[in-house]
């Protein structure tokens, strides 16, 4: 006997239940197991002493777990990166979505989307040899592998999302609001800024701080063009060892279940943390900013 229409409605609302559900349970098992290994340093060192300590000299005797140099490391990066990323990205998923051609959108906006298909070790060999011995020359460093050339290897990374996301958002404002600006008498440049960019707030936000998640957990490319120093830097030619970095350069190394290993997954909770923090503002900024282009107009 053929299935009823309600038997289907509910087999396929069960599968993409189950779907979603299975998401959330791989994610909490993350979680559980990123805490259960992590916490334990806490009875050794502080959170506190952990958080704001200025070294981290995990294999000494006595051991140093101070990750604060990480921390602005990370910090530091992913500023820098999204002071050059975000207007990269934004003003060209504005000239895409409202200034060039049917013609040119269609060439540049795959390979736009193109280049965030590239892999991270790609782009950190790239940063390695012909970025670092460019930055290195050029402001007379003692090395190119410093918190500049991360950041321009990230911010790299990190056009193509805010490019894409953006130029979605900006491409789908009602065409309605735009032809009413324009009839009011408002010149082209005056309808994207009072108009198009208001009513996009919205999904632009979301591209700038999917950006941003991706710069500051970004691990291969920071290992191989940040310099690997954990200290604080004193400028933006400083070698850093953010706190992915740190991660994948130790955990090799570390025993396991031992003090660095248990040190080394809590970066991964104070990691997490920071990871969730840009996803909930991002949620906020978009619910906050949603319409808000059509109301005000």
């Amino acid at each position: 006997m053929a299935m009823s229409r309600q038997s289907k409605d509910n087999l396929i609302r069960n599968a993409f239940f189950l779907t979603a559900l299975s998401s959330i349970v791989a994610l909490a098992l993350i979680m559980l197991y990123l805490f259960i290994e992590g916490l334990p340093i806490f009875k050794i060192v502080s959170v506190t002493d952990f958080l704001f300590g200025h070294y981290w000299y995990p294999t000494s005797e006595p051991h140093e777990f101070g990750i604060f140099p990480l921390i602005v490391a990370s910090l530091a990066v992913t500023a820098l990166s999204s002071a050059i990323a975000i207007p990269l990205g934004v003003m060209t998923a504005i000239y895409l979505a409202e200034i060039a051609s049917r013609r040119t959108r269609d060439i540049f906006k795959p390979i736009v989307e193109l280049l965030a298909a590239l892999p991270s070790v790609v782009i950190g060999f790239f940063g390695m040899v012909v970025v670092a011995p460019f930055i290195q020359e050029t402001f007379d460093l003692a090395t190119g592998l410093n918190l500049f050339n991360a950041a321009i290897m990230l911010a790299f990374m990190s056009v193509p999302t805010i490019c894409s996301v953006s130029e979605d958002a900006i491409y789908a404002v009602p065409r309605e609001l735009k032809e009413a600006s324009l009839a009011l008498g408002a010149t082209h440049f005056e309808t994207i800024s009072k108009v198009v960019l208001p009513a996009s707030l919205s999904g632009i936000s979301t591209a700038v701080m999917l950006g941003m998640s991706r710069a500051i957990g970004e691990t291969m490319v920071v290992l191989m063009v940040a310099g690997g120093a954990a200290m604080i830097p004193n400028s933006i030619f400083s070698p850093v060892r953010p706190m992915p970095s740190s991660i994948a350069a130790e955990m090799a190394e570390a025993s396991f279940r031992g003090d660095h290993y248990r040190a080394l997954f809590a970066i991964g909770i104070v990691l997490f943390l920071f990871t969730l923090a840009f996803n909930l503002i991002a949620s906020h900024v978009a619910e906050k900013h949603k319409q808000v282009g059509a109301a005000t107009l």
